[in-house]
């Protein structure tokens, strides 16, 4: 599970009756651009070890994220130093025995949502990104220039409709909703200076923030090769454009390029199904089979396109838009398929990515998407769906794509 430091509602000892063993977590409170020192690595290391002598051992098995600094995304001439920061990074997480590092290049925002208690059914709270809601904040609240480009024009009208009802708490609501940071960061953003940080990607496009990327993971990969790691970067969430900012990391056909611009396996992803799965002509299963090799981290949650489909929620794990069971076979048979190739470790880390607020959580604070109950409850009903296949797969004769990896391993 992720775990966002001492800081985080829910304990390493949560986490431990969960029945997880590895720790997905990150240095939020270093600047980001900044080296991690190897002394920073190793004391976060010792703070999720401390009880292992004792209790069920838990172990950093994963990064999440290393941040990739602004300007490198916007293609600076500082990103030399950063990008240099970077590779010192890679190489203090290697020497500490860490080896699966995500992160991300989507611009300024690493998500977008606008309402973080959003009812389910079943009383639980959830979240979810309306269309109309962020169109509010964006031509209403932030007034950005040109904004009303982006939207159809029924959508604008309705927007502006909206706000004129909206009380002066519900629009700092949906503000402090849009700009969050991160859980565990301090990364929230202040509408005064918001609009002269986008002024910053003016001229960058989707072309150029696309070349931008390749420019850096063709530094980096190579880095991360030598040293063992899994760098895997993550899908825009949502995959789409927002506030005039381009996302390049939301099809399949944007993976490939990125895989293309440096061929090395460590060039990788992480696969999640809740952002991949908010746009309908992407193919779960499909791209889970295409980049099978190229996964070095699993992030498993079903997102629930609406009626506007560029409305979502998130649903319970197994339910939403996403063929989950279809998924989580791809991704057995590949664990399969580096076991009998011979590869240094089969498994691909997983965790199940965000949960609906529920029973006591519903009565604490909690991270948004990050709560204890229903993450848990999310692995437990992954873990049943994925001890079933394996049950499943156990019991057939070895499937074809099993004996040629095989074959040609031979």
């Amino acid at each position: 599970m992720r775990w966002f430091g001492p800081h985080d509602p829910v304990s390493l000892f949560d986490i431990r009756q969960a029945g997880c063993a590895g720790i997905v977590t990150a240095l939020h409170q270093l600047p980001v651009g900044a080296v991690w020192p190897v002394s920073e690595i190793q004391a976060r290391q010792q703070l999720i070890e401390v009880n292992n002598d004792s209790h069920s051992p838990l172990g950093w098995v994963v990064v999440e994220s290393l941040p990739v600094h602004e300007d490198i995304k916007k293609g600076r001439p500082s990103r030399e130093s950063y990008i240099a920061n970077y590779k010192a990074s890679l190489r203090n997480l290697a020497a500490c025995g860490i080896r699966t590092v995500c992160y991300n290049f989507m611009p300024m925002l690493d998500w977008s949502r606008t309402n973080l208690r959003y009812e389910m059914p079943d009383g639980s709270l959830a979240l979810r990104f309306v269309w109309q809601d962020f169109a509010v904040f964006d031509l209403c609240i932030l007034q950005r220039p040109g904004a009303a480009n982006d939207y159809e024009p029924a959508v604008v009208e309705a927007a502006r409709q909206q706000f004129a009802a909206m009380s002066a708490e519900e629009a700092a609501a949906l503000t402090n909703t849009v700009l969050l940071g991160l859980p565990g960061s301090e990364e929230a953003f202040e509408l005064s200076g918001f609009q002269d940080l986008l002024n910053e990607y003016a001229t960058i496009d989707a072309a150029a923030l696309r070349e931008n990327l390749h420019y850096f993971i063709r530094e980096v990969a190579p880095v991360a090769e030598e040293l063992g790691i899994g760098l895997c970067i993550h899908p825009d969430d949502p995959p789409y454009p927002l506030l005039g900012l381009p996302r390049v990391v939301s099809t399949a056909a944007d993976i490939e390029q990125l895989f293309a611009a440096c061929n090395v396996p460590a060039n990788g992803l992480t696969f999640c199904t809740g952002s991949l799965g908010v746009r309908a002509d992407n193919d779960l299963p499909a791209i889970a089979r295409q980049f099978a090799s190229r996964i070095h981290f699993i992030h498993l949650r079903a997102t629930k396109r609406e009626e506007n489909p560029r409305n979502f929620h998130e649903a319970d794990h197994l339910t939403g838009d996403v063929d989950m069971y279809a998924v989580v076979r791809e991704l057995v048979l590949e664990e399969q398929r580096r076991r009998l190739n011979g590869a240094r470790t089969s498994q691909i880390p997983m965790r199940p990515d965000h949960g609906h607020q529920m029973l006591d959580d519903l009565h604490k604070k909690t991270y948004p998407g990050y709560s204890a109950i229903g993450r848990l409850r999310g692995l437990a009903e992954l873990r049943g769906l994925e001890y079933g296949i394996r049950r499943g797969l156990a019991a057939e004769a070895p499937p074809a794509t099993l004996r040629h990896a095989a074959s040609l391993s031979a």
